[in-house]
């Protein structure tokens, strides 16, 4: 059997904080000796945004990533570190290459979620705050802020949806690689999602934008 693709040991060892929400931030979740093979299969996406993985073609080792991320191990990981049991909610997973300047406004992730993680595949990033999601106090300050996400390669962030959960990130306009995993209340949710998601990226495609 092929050696995983994730560390769980990321988050097991995460830091894990229940202010200003229930939220986990850890590194190095991607296994170093797959990191080279993934950046390459990572899919070639021309529109900005989130598409789903059915509508991107997924190859090599970054489909194999997919399917642990969809997985029960992490699942149950996961439930652990967060004290819920997450293996009845159905997960969507979508992935950005490019950002745009109008995304990363604050918001807080709507009620049809439950959890979202997000996994960053970039091999570097500037240190100067446009693209670095926030895990904020309140829907219209950047700052203070109780931690800042680095998007580099192997950062896993992830939180309990909730009316507090805020977060956002600077204006960027560029390549932004993250893979995000959100789970759902039910599957009428995660069939609305997926509709809705193809409809944007049809406009998208129509309008430019």
């Amino acid at each position: 059997m092929a050696a995983s693709l994730l560390n769980l040991d990321a988050i097991r060892t995460a830091r894990h904080a229940s202010e200003p929400y229930d939220y986990l931030l850890g590194r190095d979740f991607l296994r170093p000796d797959a990191v080279g093979e993934l950046g390459a299969d990572f899919p070639d996406i021309g529109k900005p945004g989130y598409l789903t993985v059915n509508e991107v073609k997924l190859k090599g080792r970054f489909g194999t990533l997919v399917a642990e991320l969809e997985g029960p191990e992490l699942t149950e990981e996961l439930s652990r570190r967060f004290g819920r049991d997450l293996h009845a909610f159905p997960r969507l997973t979508t992935i950005m290459s490019r950002s745009q300047p109008k995304y990363g406004a604050i918001h807080t992730d709507g009620p049809s979620k439950v959890m979202t993680m997000l996994v960053y595949m970039n091999d570097n990033w500037a240190d100067d705050g446009g693209g670095r999601l926030r895990v904020l106090y309140d829907g219209e300050n950047f700052e203070p802020y109780a931690a800042e996400v680095p998007p580099t390669m192997g950062t896993v962030f992830a939180f309990l949806r909730g009316e507090r959960s805020w977060h956002g990130h600077r204006p960027f306009s560029g390549e932004r690689r993250v893979v995000q995993v959100a789970w759902l209340r039910d599957e009428a949710e995660l069939e609305r999602k997926k509709k809705r998601n193809r409809t944007a990226q049809f406009l998208k495609g129509i309008f430019g934008r």
